[in-house]
């Protein structure tokens, strides 16, 4: 069986090693000319996406990624804060938790490597269909088409393999745009290293503002230590931030600034709501080469919406199906879940185009329903955002702040048979 993947991200890096491990003849095609020139900063893998990927690659590829990556169950529980600084609660306890954060260009570098020679960079597709005889390809403005058994669309948020089948689009603005950075922990003041912590947070003010703050360091919270084969461009404990607005022609004008420049404007739109300068100083000492615009996309949070499609030869996973905000942070542990699914569903499936169509329609069904999980637990965030953007939301953001502060200054202030006792 020959597959054609069309999109060289995770998803689709993470099927191609896949395939090649399994035997399979396969071809992943990117028009990337180079892997580690990648968007995003860290992705985190829970236990079920690890899994997955240790279906898909070898265990030496799996070792060389946990040296790389950061434990989840090393950090300090995850915090809330409020615009001024002001801590709001905690999340759960994380010292059982078998998640790990690891750079998206040391996992996509992985990846690439373990594909190999059946990764074609520099390659874009142009088109998906079939031939006069029923038989899928894959089309390209400079070469001859690719034929194949089975297509797969791993070309993410704006897929052209599942606009074709789809007939159109397959998400749609979640109406925030999100802007990321980089800020080394020991580039910011004591009072923040302190505030801040060895965990990740997240800040809502009113009138739809956010910032969250992921820690990661994959040389100190290390999930394997083995020094000798870590690949992270991470040295050290670093703070990957998200700051987050509503879209609107406002907002939408700083995704074309760059560096300094963006950097600049963010700050004066957090400060023209009220937030606390010293909660911003992890923006101010980012490194203005690390500082993106981009926006929110979402499919639909019902299964039924998702892949809308008849199975048949030509697929689609990831977020070409269910394109998902970075609110819940699981989409591309999702497309690596997709993977080694559609990769055990061509396993078992007998010889012959009718039985490729059965398991392709398997695989669609698990992908639906990955897909519904996912988007739910990331539009919560989104609309918790946005519901901050009206008079009343903006409103109840502030009065409940103060009062929410202090009841939990209250929960960690011993009381007197305590402090007597010390």
């Amino acid at each position: 069986m020959r597959v054609v993947v069309v999109g060289g991200g995770i998803g689709g890096l993470a099927l191609g090693a896949g395939l090649r491990r399994r035997g399979f003849e396969v071809a992943v095609f990117d028009r990337d000319t180079d892997v580690a020139a990648t968007g995003g900063y860290h992705i985190t893998l829970d236990e079920r996406a690890q899994s997955a990927l240790r279906e898909l690659v070898a265990p030496q590829i799996m070792e060389r990624l946990l040296a790389s990556a950061s434990a989840l169950r090393l950090r300090d529980r995850d915090a809330f804060w409020d615009r001024r600084g002001r801590l709001l609660g905690y999340g759960p306890d994380l010292g059982h938790d078998s998640s790990v954060d690891v750079d998206r260009v040391t996992l996509r570098t992985l990846l690439a490597d373990a594909v190999g020679d059946d990764l074609h960079l520099g390659r874009t597709v142009t088109g998906v269909g079939h031939d006069e005889d029923g038989t899928p390809q894959v089309r390209f403005a400079d070469a001859a088409p690719v034929p194949a058994d089975l297509v797969v669309g791993a070309d993410g948020t704006h897929s052209l393999v599942a606009r074709h089948l789809a007939g159109g689009p397959t998400n749609s603005p979640a109406g925030i745009i999100g802007f990321s950075g980089r800020t080394p922990l020991g580039d910011l003041s004591p009072r923040e290293r302190q505030r801040l912590g060895p965990r990740s947070g997240l800040a809502v003010g009113p009138r739809g503002a956010a910032l969250y703050v992921g820690f990661l360091d994959p040389v100190g919270n290390a999930v394997l230590d083995a020094p000798e084969l870590r690949m992270s461009i991470t040295d050290g404990p670093t703070y990957i931030w998200g700051a987050m607005f509503p879209e609107s022609a406002t907002t939408d004008t700083l995704r074309h600034l760059r560096g300094d420049e963006l950097r600049a404007a963010l700050l004066d739109r957090f400060r023209g709501r009220g937030w606390a300068e010293h909660t911003l100083e992890v923006i101010a000492r980012a490194d203005p080469r690390s500082v993106a615009a981009f926006r929110f996309n979402a499919a639909s949070t019902r299964a039924s919406d998702l892949a809308p499609w008849p199975a048949g030869r030509i697929t689609a996973l990831g977020d070409a199906v269910h394109a998902t905000p970075p609110t819940a942070g699981m989409g591309a542990g999702a497309a690596i879940r997709d993977a080694a699914d559609l990769l055990e569903q061509l396993s078992e499936a007998a010889d012959g185009a009718a039985a490729l169509t059965v398991a392709v329609s398997r695989f669609e069904e698990g992908t639906r329903r990955r897909g519904s999980e996912i988007l739910t637990l990331a539009m919560r965030t989104v609309r918790w955002i946005l519901a901050t953007d009206t008079t009343f939301g903006a409103a109840a953001t502030v009065v409940t702040a103060p009062i929410l502060a202090a009841a939990t200054q209250m929960r960690r202030r011993p009381g007197p048979r305590a402090s007597a006792q010390k």
